[in-house]
């Protein structure tokens, strides 16, 4: 676990290669705990306001607000280069992520091809795990 979240931030930039399922999924749980820690400890609900729309309007701006921001930046980034390697690993192109632009079809595939095992056998494009990098 440790060591897929440390290659999670080093191939932050990285679209190339591939990343098996728990090279993915670890440091999905980890950085849901990460949000949930900073924003319980900082009390990041007096500064920002979710809506029913999974979206948030920013109260305030401060160091608190400024740091969730960039954190949650952060992981964005991160995210979708995980998510291009890891869809390497089932043999497709980065442009799979455009199935997002579908709202509900598109990452209910996503979803599938992202708790589907590799096809290590098949993956001639990207042959070379994040690990290698």
């Amino acid at each position: 676990m440790i060591k897929a979240y440390k290659e999670y931030w080093q191939n932050i930039t990285n679209m190339e290669g591939s990343a098996t399922r728990s090279q993915y999924w670890w440091p999905q749980v980890v950085n849901y705990f990460v949000m949930g820690v900073y924003s319980s400890i900082v009390g990041i609900q007096n500064y920002v306001e979710f809506t029913t729309r999974d979206r948030y309007v920013v109260l305030e701006w401060n160091m608190v607000t400024i740091g969730f921001v960039l954190l949650g930046m952060l992981i964005w980034l991160a995210n979708f280069t995980v998510r291009a390697r890891r869809l390497h690993d089932r043999d497709h192109s980065n442009w799979w992520i455009a199935w997002y632009l579908l709202p509900l079809i598109g990452a209910l595939i996503i979803f599938f091809e992202l708790i589907s095992p590799g096809r290590y056998s098949f993956n001639k494009r990207w042959p070379i795990n994040q690990s290698d990098f």
